[in-house]
């Protein structure tokens, strides 16, 4: 088995339902003194977070990831669920005085969200445990703290260790600096098409210039599919086709499971990028970023189906 490492967010997705429209129920010409109250109908607690979201597909893909990241008292619920996965979490510390990271989020019925996001323990030394790890095949560093992102990326340097850098919405908190120097040595650089904009913005250069601070490039663009650029080529990778479009939400973590696999399988990268275009899908069936399930005799039959190759 692979010795892969999974940095990122451990997190408790609360999703409410609110059946009215917070429109009808927000006066503009009071907005400077907002004081609003909404009575939700629905409430659904799920596990998430960039690390646990990756490091449960690969747990589906038949890999046991080494997961990175911190745990709050209420921790339990989710090292539990991990452990069911058979997902390694002897290297998650678990904080005695802080809460596990959690999202808030209340939908009404014109699908208008209000997010409040609590970020968890922010221990700035854990990232030392990154160090004794041996013989890592590859690591991915997902949105997490800047400052442990910036960390495990030196520490990924001088162990010589190949990363895939995944900034994600933490973008917009990197200074130029620190992005270029994270991005530099990179194994795999990847994003959505929106997020490669801005750190084409933030670091002043073009794309042909992007393509040349890390190995692989990776763009994904929702049903548009996703494009791989290595080597002065770029390999245009189609979406596969869901059964329905349930629920978007961890799709990117779903795909970023799939492209680690096939990297450390050696793949091509065509093919990896079409497992990783179907797992993805797997995720938007199911309402929940941890609700879905496949086999592999399942994920040959749709990979035949949707790419007319074998897997």
């Amino acid at each position: 088995m692979n010795k892969i490492v999974v940095s990122g967010s451990l997190v408790y997705d609360r999703i409410m339902d609110f059946p009215g429209k917070f429109s009808d129920h927000i006066l503009p010409e009071k907005i400077h003194i907002l004081n609003v109250s909404f009575t939700i109908n629905k409430l659904k607690e799920s596990f998430g977070g960039t690390a646990g979201n990756i490091a449960y597909n690969l747990s589906l893909l038949g890999e046991k990831p080494i997961v990175l990241g911190m745990g709050g008292t209420d921790f339990f619920k989710y090292e539990k669920w991990l452990i069911k996965q058979k997902i390694d979490i002897s290297r998650i510390k678990k904080s005695k005085k802080d809460l596990t990271a959690g999202a808030y989020i209340i939908t009404d019925q014109a699908d208008n969200q209000i997010t409040g996001f609590y970020p968890g323990p922010l221990e700035k030394n854990y990232c030392r445990v990154a160090k004794k790890i041996k013989n890592v095949k590859i690591a991915i560093v997902s949105p997490d703290a800047k400052a442990r992102m910036l960390e495990y990326v030196k520490i990924y340097k001088k162990s010589n260790i190949p990363y895939i850098f995944d900034p994600g919405q933490q973008i917009i908190n990197f200074f130029k600096k620190e992005l270029r120097e994270a991005i530099a040595g990179s194994k795999v650089l990847i994003g959505n098409d929106y997020e490669i904009q801005l750190i084409l913005k933030k670091l002043n250069i073009n794309l042909a210039r992007l393509k040349k601070i890390t190995e692989i490039l990776v763009i994904t663009k929702g049903a548009n599919g996703s494009e791989i650029y290595s080597n002065s080529k770029i390999i245009k990778i189609p979406s596969a086709k869901p059964k329905n479009t349930s629920d978007p939400t961890g799709a990117g973590d779903a795909y970023r499971a799939g492209l680690i696999k096939g990297l450390v399988e050696g793949w091509p990268l065509e093919k990896i990028g079409r497992l990783a275009s179907l797992a993805a899908v797997y995720t938007v069936e199911k309402y929940g970023t941890q609700t879905h399930r496949f086999a592999w005799k399942e994920l040959k039959r749709r990979y035949q189906e949707n790419f007319k190759e074998e897997l």
